[in-house]
């Protein structure tokens, strides 16, 4: 029913809906992380970390609820059936959409640990969620550019020291950290000023995915491959479009890969061999994806061409 609706009131209430559930949990959250703060003792502290994932993942449950009740989307998913909570992960996906994270945060629920992201420093000033993220642990990055790092060598490693740090913190029990190789969302205007090699992805950075294998190879069980793609929509794909219900159809594949051999330990920046080690590796991990969007996309123009209706 809800569908029959203009796009944009559907979408207004898709967001209103989706702001009252964030309001609702980050309130919860918020309250045990004023208890966390205040109390000392070491055990009780870490069961309210526990807790406060848990509202996490009820958060999520609300948003998919949300999306169920208010959108018809055919989900096409395949490669999670043997995924479990038990197991630590590093997930590495191509990014074509803000609509993303809901995607993954919605198939993975309850089948992995919570999902950790690597934030940008300055999105813990996003209203709510900023707070809320650095609460769940969630690691905030300053990452310096080459000529910023030219004129101030003495800030040279310091972001990798920090993603360290935050590595360490994760081993305390099983977590995912999620890594978008691309490091943006895809559109047709940055493929083309980064000559991309490839046809549906952008150049992907090895750094972070090193550094992940460095600091904490020797915890992960796998990685997974996550292919994102929405057959039905062109490049870019906005959030707005998730919450009119422009997006008919997500397609998603994962796959489990073994981490390379050899790479605990490992300085990315000062160690040449690992560094190309690490971006053959994504490159090959790059060029198969972009044949699998290829393959997807194929496949459904030639399914939609079969269900079309004769004229």
């Amino acid at each position: 029913m809800l569908n029959l609706l203009p796009s944009f009131v559907l979408g207004g209430l898709t967001l209103l809906l989706f702001s009252l559930n964030t309001i609702w949990w980050c309130s919860i959250l918020f309250l045990f992380v004023f208890i966390k703060l205040i109390i000392p003792l070491r055990g009780i502290r870490h069961q309210i970390s526990r807790l406060l994932v848990l509202i996490a993942v009820s958060w999520i449950e609300g948003n998919s609820f949300i999306l169920r009740i208010t959108h018809k989307v055919k989900w096409d998913v395949q490669g999670i059936e043997h995924l479990t909570s038990k197991k630590s992960y590093l997930i590495v996906s191509n990014h074509r959409s803000w609509a993303d994270i809901f995607v993954l945060q919605h198939i993975f629920k309850r089948r992995i640990p919570f999902l950790k992201f690597f934030l940008k420093k300055e999105l813990i000033w996003v209203p709510l969620l900023g707070i809320a993220w650095w609460a769940l642990d969630f690691p905030f990055l300053k990452r310096y550019s080459r000529q910023f790092l030219e004129k101030h060598p003495e800030l040279r490693g310091k972001d990798m020291e920090a993603t360290r740090k935050y590595c360490e913190k994760f081993k305390s029990s099983p977590v995912c950290v999620m890594n978008f190789l691309e490091g943006t969302r895809f559109n047709f205007q940055k493929h083309k000023m980064q000559n991309s090699p490839y046809r549906h992805l952008l150049v992907p950075k090895a750094g972070g995915v090193a550094l992940v294998f460095s600091s904490m190879g020797d915890y992960l069980s796998n990685v997974l491959d996550v292919t994102i793609v929405y057959p039905e929509n062109e490049p870019p794909v906005h959030f707005w479009d998730l919450l009119t219900g422009n997006i008919p159809c997500i397609t998603v594949r994962v796959k489990i890969l073994h981490l390379p051999e050899n790479v605990v330990g490992v300085n990315y920046e000062e160690d040449k061999a690992y560094q190309e080690k690490i971006q053959q590796w994504v490159n090959q991990l790059w060029q198969e994806k972009d044949h699998q969007i290829e393959a997807i996309m194929t496949e459904y123009v030639v399914s939609s061409t079969k269900h079309e209706s004769p004229l």
